[in-house]
């Protein structure tokens, strides 16, 4: 029972690099899915289907596809790659860069669509009313569409930060399982899996997983229920 919480410092790096890894995946993503969200919800234009389908296709893929597209576009023959590479010396695949895309890719459909539903719950009137009052879009946005879209967003961000923990297919396919550098989580508890006698380790890793996981989702059930609260109030 002891051996449950002797962690070693290859198993504390993997919990340390997924944390840091999910933590900017999230930063990086709720803007954007903020902007994505806004427009899918509000704007109609010819082929948003087509857009729809092509942004929630990491849904729905093989996160092994994911992780091979991505290293098409940003390995060092790859149209991206190769710039950052040739330019600036930058290899992205197989290194902490990799890590972040491949969770950034795999959890941004998600996000989008949460704040998106948000904002199309939201009334329209009330948008209506503070454009005819001299409100500009911006202050619109930010005064009240935001504010009231805000459970979604919330939901969002956690969201992201837990699908990020929990990535495993785009990442090994598109950052390899490097320990120290690109091995997450999940990776750390794959690997401990393959080798023979290591029931403990795996069995360490998993515990932290599954706490991980379930603190992220109490904590946007109860910020969640915080913000409908205060809105009610």
């Amino acid at each position: 029972m002891s051996e449950l919480f002797k962690y070693t410092a290859s198993e504390w790096s993997a919990i340390q690099l997924s944390l840091y890894v999910a933590l900017i995946c999230a930063v990086i993503t709720l803007p954007l899915a903020i902007a994505v969200g806004w427009f899918l919800a509000r704007k109609r234009f010819f082929g948003k289907s087509v857009v729809e389908g092509i942004l929630h296709l990491p849904l729905v893929l093989p996160p092994i596809t994911t992780g091979y597209l991505l290293l098409l576009v940003f390995g060092n023959r790859g149209v991206i790659g190769k710039f950052f590479y040739e330019t600036f010396g930058i290899q992205i695949a197989f290194s902490f860069y990799a890590a972040v895309i491949a969770a950034i890719f795999v959890s941004f459909p998600l996000v989008t669509r949460s704040i998106r539903l948000s904002i199309e719950l939201v009334d329209q009137k009330l948008e209506e009313a503070a454009r005819t009052l001299g409100a500009s879009n911006l202050r619109v946005f930010f005064t009240i569409t935001l504010p009231l879209a805000l459970p979604g967003v919330i939901s969002g961000f956690i969201l992201s930060f837990a699908r990020s923990l929990g990535e495993f297919g785009a990442t090994i396919s598109f950052a390899g399982n490097i320990e120290g550098k690109t091995q997450t989580l999940p990776l750390a508890i794959f690997s401990e899996m393959q080798v023979p006698g290591q029931e403990a380790s795996t069995m360490r890793l998993v515990v932290v997983s599954v706490i991980l996981s379930l603190l992220a989702m109490i904590a946007a059930e109860f910020l969640n229920r915080r913000v409908i609260k205060s809105k009610t109030a």
